[in-house]
């Protein structure tokens, strides 16, 4: 549905980053402003109405929190929604001081796009929203004064404008309620009675009913509230959770303001309420990758470590190669993994990374349906590939034009067969006492994935046969972890 654009203010001194937060915030359709400093952003400020600022915490001459507190001096950005992206890691110290200059939320570097999008989103339809019932209030305001001989007319208009304002409030995940409390009689709209899961016809509104709707943990909100309005609070937000009869619980934010008398007391109370649900997930979902993030990069270092750690060579220059090609080979895989989101990678494209330093053209040939491999399998057998190719490169049958290789794969009952068959290259003679690298291999296949590992070394080239099994049935090695008993396995691999 059409709407008016609302404006969002990026603030950060870097064009680059600008430019990457206008690429991601375009699709929301709405208008864009770019301010590259502090300063710059106070004189748009005073120019345009913003409903959301996007800034950046780390800038020179006012940095975001410095900036954050002389928009809040002004009247009038009060209540403006700022977030406050950050590169360096947070501290809780720094939350509570973002939060105390206004902050409502703080975005990540690297900035995940659909997260950023849905917390902009969420704040710019708020405004909207909350612009549309500020528009629709006006004009009740001017049809009551204008036409109070025609008591019967306005009234009629008074009950369309609400309608249109439930409509407004339920398109944008929000509910709007009302409260007697003189009385105690409530009244709820449509959209407040979808967001509590309930409905008119089988929910009778009362605190009681509402109390048992509400998380158990976040009832003391309720009295809370009530508590402040007692004491004389015109106006009251809070975020709590909701137990719907289905079992479903749904993060909510309301706000409400009190109505009183001439003797100042108390005698209505309204309010909002928006299902905040969906940024809750994502904001859990983007914590869960920072954690999944971690693990995989200690589990990639503790790899590197243990390839530097046990590596062995006569000389430093034949060391440093074999430590780039194995630390190389893992960061290719790295890739791949990181390009899925860690879901897996397909085995051929193991191998054509592989393959590509070498320029062989026709002196190869690969056959194989696809296979996905898991992340700890892709990791472990792109090593035992790269020690392959590099023997095969430096002693085999990619050491000469003549030479062939022909690599290919089959899939029966969750077990992966790969066959490596080498000819027409150098005369073979079976080594007297295996290398680091075959060794490694042989160790990484059999205790990283529970697989075998069997050599032939023919007179006309190497066939090697490796057996891997797709789905781990032990515990022996969790799912991405190279744990101490596979870094053991490696050292006695290395003698």
């Amino acid at each position: 549905m059409d709407h008016e654009k609302v404006n969002i203010l990026l603030v950060d001194d870097q064009p680059a980053k600008l430019l990457a937060y206008e690429v991601i915030l375009k699709e929301l359709g709405e208008n864009l402003v770019i301010a590259s400093s502090g300063r710059e952003a106070l004189e748009v400020l005073l120019k345009t109405e913003i409903a959301v600022i996007l800034v950046d915490v780390c800038m020179p001459e006012l940095d975001g929190f410095e900036l954050a507190a002389m928009i809040r001096e002004h009247p009038r950005f009060q209540k403006t929604a700022m977030i406050f992206i950050s590169a360096i890691q947070v501290s809780d110290i720094d939350r509570l001081r973002g939060y105390e200059m206004g902050a409502v939320d703080y975005v990540p570097v690297p900035v995940v796009p659909e997260v950023l999008r849905a917390k902009i989103k969420v704040f710019a339809e708020l405004y909207r929203k909350t612009r549309e019932l500020e528009r629709l209030n006006r004009e009740l305001e001017d049809r009551v004064r204008a036409r109070t001989a025609e008591l019967e007319n306005s009234t009629a208009k008074l009950r369309e404008s609400e309608q249109r304002r439930s409509m407004a409030i339920a398109a944008g995940k929000m509910g709007s309620w009302d409260w007697d409390w003189i009385s105690g009689d409530w009244m709820w709209d449509e959209g407040q009675y979808r967001i509590f899961g309930v409905s008119p016809e089988s929910f009778a509104v009362n605190p009681a009913n509402v109390q048992a709707l509400l998380h158990p943990d976040d009832v003391d909100q309720l009295r809370k509230a009530v508590a402040e309005f007692n004491k004389g609070t015109r106006a009251y937000e809070t975020e709590f959770r909701i137990l719907r009869p289905d079992g479903e619980v749904r993060w909510c934010v309301g706000t409400a303001a009190a109505t009183v008398d001439d003797s100042s007391r108390v005698v209505r109370v309204s309010g909002v309420t928006v299902d905040i649900t969906e940024r809750k997930r994502a904001e859990e979902r983007q914590n869960l990758l920072a954690r999944e993030v971690d693990h995989r990069a200690k589990n990639a270092l503790a790899l590197a470590q243990s390839i530097v750690r046990l590596t062995r060579a006569d000389e430093i220059k034949a060391y440093v190669n074999a430590v780039e090609g194995r630390i190389n080979a893992l960061a290719r895989v790295h890739t791949i993994l990181s390009l899925s989101s860690w879901q897996g990678a397909e085995l051929s494209r193991l191998i054509d990374e592989e393959l590509a330093p070498y320029s062989l053209g026709g002196q190869i040939v690969l056959a194989g349906p696809k296979v996905q491999l898991l992340p700890t399998t892709a990791q472990t057998l792109a090593l035992a590939l790269h020690e392959l190719f590099t023997n095969s490169a430096k002693y085999g049958a990619l050491s000469t034009r003549s030479g062939r290789l022909a690599i290919g794969w089959q899939v029966e009952d969750q077990l992966l067969t790969l066959s490596w068959e080498e000819s027409g290259g150098p005369l073979v003679m079976p080594p007297k006492s295996r290398g680091f690298g075959t060794r490694s291999l042989l160790a990484s296949v059999e205790s990283q994935l529970g697989g075998q590992a069997q050599f032939d070394w023919r007179a006309e080239g190497l066939l090697c046969r490796l057996e891997v099994p797709l789905k781990r049935t032990t515990a022996a090695t969790a799912p991405g972890k190279f744990d101490a008993a596979s870094a053991a396995e490696l050292q006695r691999a290395s003698g």
